[in-house]
């Protein structure tokens, strides 16, 4: 007997809404990492971008445990000398909300050529108003 692989025509990908009201961004994270990349099908394979879309909505109301709120910090470097920059969480959640749970899925995902395809799925939200809700019901 033969292994299945779904071809890309074949793979049906469907939309799931998850609100971050009260959520723990780690749990939050790793739960829509997997509907990203398609692990809670039966068709899931490495290999293949087969994932779903995810909408998160309420982005501004996720939360961090202990004292992470207020020792978190974002780092980047453009590459240049003194390029180095550092953000907190708490600025980051209030300027844009809607990063802190993208950076967090991203560095979730495998860091392959897939990951862009699988980024541009994920859709976050600032506020409970859910621009994308035609596409649950069609």
């Amino acid at each position: 007997m033969k292994t299945y692989q779904p071809k890309e025509k074949e793979i049906k990908r469907e939309w799931h809404l998850i609100d971050a009201d009260g959520a723990i961004l780690g749990r939050l994270s790793s739960e829509v990492a997997g509907y990203l990349m398609g692990k809670h099908k039966a068709s899931f394979s490495r290999h293949m971008d087969s994932g779903d879309c995810v909408v998160v909505i309420n982005a501004q109301k996720v939360k961090l445990t202990g004292k992470k709120p207020e020792q978190k910090v974002y780092r980047s470097h453009s590459g240049y000398p003194g390029g180095f920059k550092e953000i907190s969480f708490a600025k980051m959640k209030k300027e844009h909300p809607e990063r802190i749970i993208e950076h967090a899925v991203g560095g979730m995902l495998p860091h392959n050529r897939l990951k862009k395809d699988r980024m541009a799925r994920l859709k976050v939200i600032v506020g409970d108003k859910n621009p994308y809700q035609d596409k649950f019901n069609g």
